[in-house]
C-alpha cells in the first residue's frame, strides 16, 4: 500500500504531507527513494516467492 500510496501521480499520501509540511514533491522525493528500492524488493518478494506471502497461513493452519 505504502508504494501505491506514496507515488505520483496517485501519491495521496505524498501530496498532502507536502501540503501540510510544506515542502516540495521533489524534495520529499530524493529523501525517500532509498525506501522505495526496499518497498521494491518486498513487493517482488511477496509477489513471486510463494514462501514469503504464505508462511503466515501455513503456521496457523497447523
Amino acid at each position: 500500500c505504502a508504494l501505491g500510496l506514496n507515488t505520483p501521480p496517485v501519491g495521496t499520501t505524498q501530496f498532502i504531507g507536502c501540503a501540510i509540511g510544506e515542502v516540495s514533491v521533489g524534495q520529499v522525493m530524493r529523501s525517500i527513494t532509498p525506501f522505495y528500492g526496499a518497498l521494491f524488493i518486498t513487493l517482488l518478494l511477496v509477489t513471486y516467492v510463494p514462501t514469503f506471502s504464505l508462511w503466515l497461513p501455513h503456521m496457523l493452519m497447523r
